[in-house]
């Protein structure tokens, strides 16, 4: 079954102004929708009870209360709990707050991931010539481990974590290249830039960024979002980056299926070079 962010991603560049309003609002604030009356969301919205109305009969819904109650429906018990980290807390209480976060951040996630998208992302890095992938800051640790997954099968992958050297690499790039932007933010310039010089040399772009409106899908073909809502306790973005982390390994695990022989000679020589790197 659809999910209800699902439909509305797939639905929102057909929506008008204040739909699309409504739209942004249920992305950001889609707990807080279910204790809110038809009035109460259309104010917030700046917008009219009609247009709620509207907007949810373009979802598929016969009203606003359907919607809520499809969306109340798609919260899973984990979601409810209440994750706060307290001083009282033992590190161990911590530890299962922060893994009950996780469980929400992937299924919010597979709830917004476009599996077209995800299907062309694989197929379009199994078949480049090269793969480049940009992150910064708490997104370099997931570019690095993409090129490790994917330097593992064969594929001539690198993760560039350099601001100055993002923009070095793609103005040489091809269109026998994919470049992969990861930025939970979507709004990080020196990738966004580096991107749209990469587009300039006709390679191919794929974002990983949390779901929502940035200026990273401006400069990218193909869009994977994530959904994980990062706090001030979270400041090292564990949900999101699991995520991410989650949509490569999908990738790989695809890669590594259809391309049958290749990968797994791959996968070989790799084990063969490092197996005396070991004790």
């Amino acid at each position: 079954m659809e999910s209800v962010m699902h439909k509305i991603r797939s639905a929102y560049d057909e929506m008008g102004r204040s739909e699309k309003r409504i739209a942004d609002y249920m992305i950001k604030n889609p707990q807080k929708l279910i204790g809110l009356s038809i009035s109460e969301l259309a104010q917030s919205c700046g917008s009219g009870d009609a247009t709620v109305v509207r907007f949810a009969r373009r979802l598929g819904f016969s009203g606003y209360q359907e919607l809520k109650l499809r969306l109340a429906s798609e919260f899973n018990s984990t979601s409810a709990l209440d994750n706060t980290i307290e001083k009282t807390d033992s590190c161990y209480d911590i530890f299962i707050k922060r893994i009950n976060d996780i469980s929400v951040s992937l299924k919010n996630t597979e709830s917004v991931l476009d599996t077209e998208q995800l299907d062309m992302a694989a197929k379009k890095i199994m078949q480049a010539g090269r793969i480049v992938i940009f992150g910064l800051g708490n997104s370099a640790a997931v570019a690095m481990d993409a090129s490790h997954k994917f330097l593992r099968i064969g594929l001539n992958a690198q993760a560039i974590c350099d601001n100055h050297m993002q923009s070095i690499v793609a103005s040489h790039l091809d269109e026998n290249t994919v470049v992969i932007g990861v930025s939970h933010s979507g709004s990080s310039k020196d990738i966004v830039e580096a991107m749209q010089l990469a587009k300039t040399k006709n390679a191919t772009t794929i974002c990983v960024t949390n779901y929502g409106n940035s200026p990273i899908l401006a400069v990218s073909d193909i869009r994977l979002f994530t959904q994980a809502e990062e706090t001030k306790r979270s400041i090292l973005a564990m949900s999101s980056r699991i995520a991410q982390l989650a949509i490569f390994d999908a990738i790989y695990s695809y890669i590594v299926i259809n391309q049958d022989k290749q990968s797994l000679s791959a996968i070989y020589n790799t084990e063969t070079a490092l197996k005396n790197k070991k004790y």
